[in-house]
């Protein structure tokens, strides 16, 4: 049983996962920064567009 237990303990298999996982939740937390920051000024500069070909004469 305390073979089994040591052996468990120097295991580190899992520990890539982890740091996988850790660095996913990372890059995704990041990603919603940045759309925080830069959201409302790429919905303003959309809307101006938006607006621009509207109000642009049809043939």
């Amino acid at each position: 049983m305390q073979k089994l237990l040591l052996n468990f303990h120097k295991d580190e298999s899992g520990a890539v996962t982890v740091d996988f996982v850790i660095l996913t939740a990372a890059l995704v937390l990041l990603g919603f920064l940045i759309m925080a920051l830069v959201g409302g000024a790429a919905q303003n500069n959309a809307d101006w567009l938006k607006t621009t070909m509207e109000n642009q004469a049809t043939p």
